[in-house]
C-alpha cells in the first residue's frame, strides 16, 4: 500500500505515524465550507471525504504513486461543536478570546471524520468526545491566547496545552485531532481486503 495522508496538521502526522509509520504527506487545499445548519458529525464527515478524494486525485495525477502499489489516502477533519453550532479556527486572536468566553465553564463535543479513499471507493466514519472547560476570567484567557497556540485550533484551543480543560469524555486523540482507535480500525478493514484480493488472484 502506498499511504498519504491529506493534512498538514503536525498533531494529526504524529498520531497517525504511531498507527502506519510508513506514509507521505500531502495537504489537501479544498474548500471548507459547508452547508448552513449541517450538523457536526456529518459535517467532518463531508469535510474529511472532500480532503481524501482531492488529494487522491493529486495523487494519480502527478504519477507519485509507483504503479504497482494501491493508493490509500487518508483525510480527516476536526470540529468543536457547543449546542449543536460549529465553532471552527479562530480568524484572529479577537476571535479567539470570544471563543474562549463562549466555552469557558461549559461542555463542548468534539467530532473528527475519518475518510480512506482506495481505487474501491471510500471508508468514512465520525468519532464524538465531550470536552469540559474550565471557568476561565479574562487573565486566564489574555495569558493562553498570548501563547499564539489557540490560532491554529477548532474551537482556539488544543487540549494537550492543558490550559483551559477540566476533563473529558471520550478518545483523548480524537480531541487531539485523529481518533486513533477508529483509524486503525478502517485502516484494518482496508488491509484485510488487501490480503483478499492477493489470495484471489493467486
Amino acid at each position: 500500500m502506498y499511504v498519504i495522508l491529506a493534512s498538514n496538521s503536525p498533531r494529526r502526522r504524529e498520531l497517525f505515524s504511531k498507527i502506519y509509520p510508513d506514509f507521505t504527506v500531502l495537504p489537501a487545499d479544498v474548500d471548507e465550507s459547508l452547508s448552513p445548519g449541517t450538523p457536526p458529525e456529518a459535517g467532518v464527515e463531508i469535510l474529511a471525504r472532500r480532503k481524501a478524494e482531492h488529494t487522491f486525485e493529486m495523487a494519480l495525477k502527478s504519477g507519485m504513486v509507483p504503479s504497482e502499489e494501491r493508493l490509500v489516502v487518508l483525510g480527516s477533519d476536526t470540529v468543536v461543536a457547543l449546542d449543536g453550532q460549529i465553532i471552527g479556527k479562530p480568524k484572529d486572536e479577537e476571535d479567539a478570546k470570544r471563543i474562549l468566553r463562549l466555552l469557558s465553564g461549559k461542555t463542548h463535543q468534539v467530532f473528527t471524520g475519518v475518510c480512506f479513499v482506495t481505487p474501491r471507493g471510500a471508508r468514512v466514519a465520525a468519532e464524538k468526545s465531550e470536552v469540559r472547560f474550565r471557568t476561565l476570567s479574562e487573565a486566564d484567557i489574555e495569558a493562553y491566547v498570548s501563547t499564539g497556540s489557540p490560532l491554529d485550533k477548532a474551537g482556539a484551543y488544543g487540549i494537550q496545552d492543558g490550559a483551559v480543560v477540566a476533563g473529558y469524555t471520550g478518545s483523548y486523540t480524537n480531541i487531539v485531532g485523529l481518533p486513533c482507535e477508529l483509524t486503525e480500525k478502517l485502516l484494518e478493514e482496508i488491509r484485510r481486503e488487501e490480503r483478499e484480493d492477493a489470495e484471489n488472484r493467486h
